[in-house]
């Protein structure tokens, strides 16, 4: 299968570089010549355009940021679309909105193109290492000419469904571990009232029964979450922004894991 690639950042870079690791041939383009120039040892080729980028592609790997860089690399001037012939895949890697994937189908169906999205977690480390949780959602037809792609770098790929589940998946897995990141620091902060050591009160719980990943997040972090809201503070807002609004349309009450996310970005100082 001949892939192409957009959005080599942090974790889409790894990404990127394990499919051409794999032997699949591989397309990149980027805005920014210097995206692509760690990629110059490599079998990959590069577009001139999004458009050219899809014309050689029969699967298309979007890891772009938000929702509006996801339209406008599929649908904008020159965009992928315009270059895809019927019968390839578009798979979204981004956490964006379940609903701009399912726009992104239906305007992609009406020229035999199928959406599948895709979004990823455990960052570029995992990508180096292969094992990034895929959450997918589409059909299965499309998701099983996909999965040996997606296999160069995730482990495990989960099929959730229909369009958007795995938009709404991953949506979920952030709400949690922005809830998460609000109990852990606040759990520190009241050992240290208590006058114990914060590291060593990180240390036992990292080993103990209300381990979790986000408390080994705010541990890294010196028992607070500054270190993480200045790089992940933004995207935290957005994530819990889209899962509230999600609930709200759908007339349900989020809980206490909503109450707990907002906490979190008021630690922040990122209310949502």
């Amino acid at each position: 299968m001949r892939v192409g690639f957009i959005g080599l950042g942090s974790q889409g870079g790894p990404m990127a570089r394990r499919i051409v690791e794999a032997g699949h041939p591989t397309t990149l383009w980027a805005r920014r010549a210097a995206s692509l120039e760690p990629y110059a040892d490599t079998a990959a080729v590069v577009a001139e355009s999004p458009a050219d980028l899809g014309a050689r592609s029969d699967l298309v790997c979007l890891c772009v940021v938000g929702d509006a860089d996801v339209r406008e690399v599929v649908t904008g001037e020159n965009g992928v679309l315009a270059g895809m012939a019927p019968g390839s895949i578009l798979a979204i890697h981004a956490t964006v909105h379940p609903d701009t994937c399912r726009d992104l189908a239906k305007i992609a169906s009406s020229q035999g193109v199928s959406v599948i999205d895709a979004p990823v977690s455990g960052g570029g480390p995992a990508a180096e290492a292969g094992t990034l949780l895929v959450m997918v959602g589409g059909e299965t037809e499309a998701v099983e000419r996909a999965r040996p792609v997606f296999a160069s770098y995730g482990n495990p790929i989960v099929h959730l469904g229909e369009v958007g589940a795995g938009q709404v998946t991953k949506l979920l897995n952030n709400l949690l571990f922005t809830a998460n990141l609000a109990t852990s620091a606040t759990a520190l902060e009241l050992g240290k009232s208590l006058g114990l050591s914060g590291e060593r009160l990180g240390e036992v719980i990292s080993n103990g029964t209300a381990n979790s990943f986000a408390l080994g997040r705010v541990v890294a972090g010196g028992g607070n979450l500054d270190r993480l809201a200045l790089h992940a503070g933004d995207l935290l807002r957005k994530d819990v922004g889209l899962v509230a609004g999600l609930a709200d349309a759908a007339g349900v009450t989020p809980g206490v894991v909503l109450d707990a996310a907002d906490a979190t970005l008021a630690l922040m100082d990122r209310s949502r």
